[in-house]
């Protein structure tokens, strides 16, 4: 970003045009987090660029286009690599006793769930978890010692 932006000019543009921006994100992407997102990069292509405009109709007909392409692009990708709701890996799960584990697993933190996961449901050793994601062997251990005891925690809250 060049030094011809003042922050309030910044602080004006975005006050002008977010909430336009963001009805049009939201009503193509339907979904909240997704169109914050495309505002976001919408913005941040009108400052990297800094286009020149021959008036405000031409400015804001470049923000629409540009928060349209964005979601379309967005759409694109979503298409392309389709997800599923958390709430609804129990559905994936094998045997009914992962389930109940499934559930608890959401409630903690990534950095643990994903090694816990690994572990007890998909059933790798720690030396293969640390190659999967790029941890030694012993923080692996610790990851899940300390996921064994949030768990824990967690069901000692609900049970007690």
């Amino acid at each position: 970003m060049s030094n011809k932006i003042l922050q309030t000019d910044i602080d004006d543009i975005v006050q002008k045009y977010s909430d336009m921006l963001f009805r049009i994100a939201l009503v193509m992407l339907k979904n909240p987090n997704d169109a914050e997102d495309a505002v976001q990069e919408t913005f941040l292509k009108y400052f990297q660029k800094e286009p020149v405009f021959n008036n405000d109709n031409h400015k804001k007909a470049w923000f629409i286009k540009v928060i349209t392409n964005k979601c379309i692009d967005v759409q694109r990708f979503n298409y392309k690599h389709p997800k599923i709701d958390i709430t609804e890996l129990n559905n994936y799960v094998s045997n009914s006793e992962s389930c109940g584990i499934i559930d608890a697993l959401m409630e903690i933190p990534d950095k643990f769930k994903i090694v816990m996961l690994l572990y007890y449901i998909e059933e790798y050793k720690v030396e293969e978890i640390a190659n999967i994601i790029g941890k030694s062997t012993s923080a692996v251990k610790m990851r899940l010692q300390k996921g064994r005891k949030l768990l824990e925690q967690k069901y000692i809250k609900e049970y007690m």
